[in-house]
């Protein structure tokens, strides 16, 4: 009888502590489980991205990711993500043309650009937001509620370093090698087909762009199309150095020879008659401009020139510089 009642004692003990550990273990695994941001269940990998708002940490592997300008439209499908809401840039609504569109097909369009709708946002349940400072700053105290939210501090100018973050936020380091690999071997092949380096530079280039409510636009160095231009190694007229912060020297119809170039590139945004288009290009001094003289004033998408900024678009920029200075 005292073997078996200590054998039971035992056996009593074993179960207790078998009980003391599983519940322990259900502790901690409640408290792991409660970390995670959203949803209370997340316990997927993550890491610290830096940004324009300080420190924000974000899954390893975004999956649902929500996009609220074009460059980080245009950063994401780059590398591969094909994200599951985005904005448009005005009230007539739609993504830029020049993205394929087999790529967007099922993206939710949550808003205008400025004004992006966020319950439209929050709806998806995205684990990641990709904006920046200068468009939605005002908004990141909401934006944040919803999602880790990875905010640039500008966009345009220092369009390659905001892929770098995007790529960082999206777990995509690699794949963003690939692409900055490309387009240097792509500005390279263009700069050949140019006659190489030296005539490159010595062929002065103006990006010149309508805006309807706006003056004219003669873009500086430093924009997106200006950084691209500089990749190839193209020249640039003194006009540019004039360039308010490096941006653009804007002008009024009655000064637009001021952007003569051996080659000028013009877009216009909005309706050409009230940006000044129509009546520019139908004047005397657009007309008596060397560059329209010689052949060399090519009309180009704005979606794709000026509102793209990134890598999809730069190598589409790329193929029509070549085929346009190559005439």
């Amino acid at each position: 009888m005292t073997a078996l009642l200590r054998k039971r004692r035992r056996t009593l003990v074993a179960g207790s502590l078998a009980v003391a550990t599983a519940l322990a273990l259900s502790a901690c695994g409640s408290s792991d489980s409660d970390s995670g941001p959203g949803s209370g269940k997340d316990t997927a990998a993550t890491h610290t991205v830096r940004t324009a708002m300080g420190d924000v940490t974000v899954s390893d592997a975004p999956k649902r990711v929500v996009v609220l300008d074009t460059a980080e439209l245009d950063s994401v499908l780059a590398l591969g993500v094909k994200p599951v809401g985005a904005t448009h840039t005005d009230a007539a609504g739609g993504f830029l043309g020049y993205l394929p569109e087999d790529r967007l097909t099922g993206v939710k369009d949550v808003g205008e650009m400025m004004t992006p709708n966020l319950e439209s946002i929050a709806a998806l349940k995205p684990d990641l937001i990709l904006t920046s400072k200068v468009r939605h700053g005002d908004k990141y105290a909401e934006l944040k509620k919803i999602a880790p939210t990875v905010m640039t501090e500008n966009t345009g100018y220092p369009w390659k370093e905001n892929f770098q973050v995007h790529a960082d936020a999206l777990g995509r380091k690699a794949e963003a090698k690939k692409v900055t690999d490309a387009y240097a071997a792509h500005t390279a092949r263009v700069t050949e087909a140019l006659g190489g380096k030296a005539k490159a530079a010595a062929t002065e280039v103006n990006m010149v762009r309508f805006v309807e409510g706006a003056d004219i636009r003669i873009y500086g160095r430093k924009n997106y199309i200006g950084t691209i231009l500089a990749d190839i190694g193209l020249g640039r007229p003194a006009i540019t150095d004039k360039a308010k912060d490096g941006f653009s020297y804007d002008v009024s119809p009655e000064k637009i020879d001021l952007a003569d170039a051996d080659v000028v590139f013009h877009s216009t945004y909005g309706d050409p008659s009230k940006a000044k288009e129509t009546t520019t290009t139908g004047s005397g001094l657009w007309k008596n401009m060397t560059a329209v003289k010689n052949g060399k004033v090519f009309p180009v998408d704005d979606q794709l020139w000026i509102q793209g900024i990134g890598y999809t678009a730069a190598d589409k920029i790329l193929d029509e510089l070549q085929a346009d200075l190559t005439k």
